[in-house]
């Protein structure tokens, strides 16, 4: 399905969901339900990343506030990267009785006995952005093999023709994460054969600080010098591997790529440190979350609104919904984030940015 598709399948959900609300009210008695009490479970994996509290949370709890007429709600948990604490989290969720769950799994393969939990006391599960294992019911995420793509070839751009006589590191996302194997099975398909790669590092729980460490052993071993780019799966690890570079006091920084479109990767960009992000919208993504939670809750089938099906290794034909993705750089941070109200030109552009903003004609 391409992008302009996928684009028109999102933008009708909302009133194809509004089409099967307003049809469910004269349903009583076939078991669909029709009253607007109802309450969702939203577990996020951890918050580092600024996108699941600061767009996510919100967008998830304005969406199911919009679609039970202020009548439902959220309750919300987080397990900062902690797989053990989630289980938890969602035996705590099917305790409190709640009609549906939103989960974004830490290990999408160790969730699946929590999930089976949550189908035996016949509460629906809903995998968002990440596709966990066990029998969920719904799936929303982006084109996340897609995401590599984009990613690799943006970073082959950069290389331009010196990619063929270059060697380049590779920092790929948590092995617990299924959507990182398929931005880095994406980045391959781009880059093998066309680029040496020095070194790849799969970087334990996503964090910063285990991709600044990876980063100095990769620097040690080849000689910043010799590292003409770099594949960075997302944004804080990029920030983590540009820190490791400017310590060894490479210059000029090579190209590094990111994920995510975070503000500080959007300044990074902005000053030149970071070649680019993938912008990833949230809304459609944790919107179309909502909607498929709500009706789960209430009987109703998903219909129209899934895309695609989806198969994950412990159940097939899942209903999703895929959201594309944009490639983020210089040229079109206007047009992307700013435009879509992510962030201000004002929050983008501070004292220490103002001068690489006016530089690249990003102004209010």
């Amino acid at each position: 399905m391409n992008a302009h598709l996928r684009r028109t399948a999102i933008a009708i959900t909302v009133s194809a969901m509004a089409v099967s609300l307003a049809a469910c009210g004269s349903e009583e008695g076939t078991g669909v339900r029709t009253s607007d009490d109802i309450t969702v479970g939203l577990l996020l994996p951890e918050n580092e990343a600024a996108r699941y509290e600061k767009f996510d949370k919100p967008v998830i709890e304005k969406k199911v506030s919009q679609l039970t007429n202020d009548k439902g709600r959220v309750v919300y948990a987080n397990a900062k990267q902690d797989a053990a604490l989630q289980a938890q989290q969602v035996d705590t969720m099917i305790e409190s009785k709640v009609d549906v769950i939103i989960i974004d799994a830490v290990d999408s393969k160790g969730i699946a006995t929590a999930v089976q939990k949550a189908k035996d006391a016949d509460i629906p599960v809903v995998a968002f952005d990440r596709l966990a294992e066990g029998p969920i019911d719904a799936y929303t995420s982006f084109d996340n093999e897609e995401v590599g793509h984009v990613q690799g070839k943006a970073l082959l751009e950069a290389l331009g023709d010196k990619a063929k006589s270059s060697q380049i590191v590779m920092m790929n996302g948590a092995v617990t994460d299924p959507n990182a194997a398929m931005f880095k099975k994406g980045a391959h398909a781009e880059l093998d054969g066309k680029v040496k790669i020095g070194r790849e590092y799969d970087t334990k729980e996503w964090k910063p600080e285990n991709a600044n460490a990876n980063m100095q052993e990769a620097i040690v071993s080849l000689a910043g010098e010799n590292i003409a780019g770099v594949y960075s799966a997302n944004d804080g690890m990029a920030g983590g591997i540009i820190a490791a570079l400017k310590k060894a006091g490479v210059s000029p920084l090579p190209p590094v790529t990111g994920q995510d479109a975070e503000l500080a990767a959007v300044q990074r960009i902005v000053a030149g440190e970071q070649f680019m992000s993938v912008y990833k919208p949230n809304a459609p993504e944790a919107s179309a979350a909502a909607e498929m939670a709500i009706l789960l809750a209430r009987g109703i089938g998903l219909g129209a609104m899934a895309q695609a099906d989806i198969d994950s290794p412990t159940t097939k034909g899942i209903p999703s919904v895929l959201v594309p993705v944009v490639s983020l750089t210089k040229e079109n941070i206007k047009d992307t984030v700013v435009k879509d109200g992510v962030y201000t030109v004002e929050e983008i552009c501070t004292a220490k940015y103002k001068a690489d903003c006016e530089e690249i004609g990003l102004t209010p």
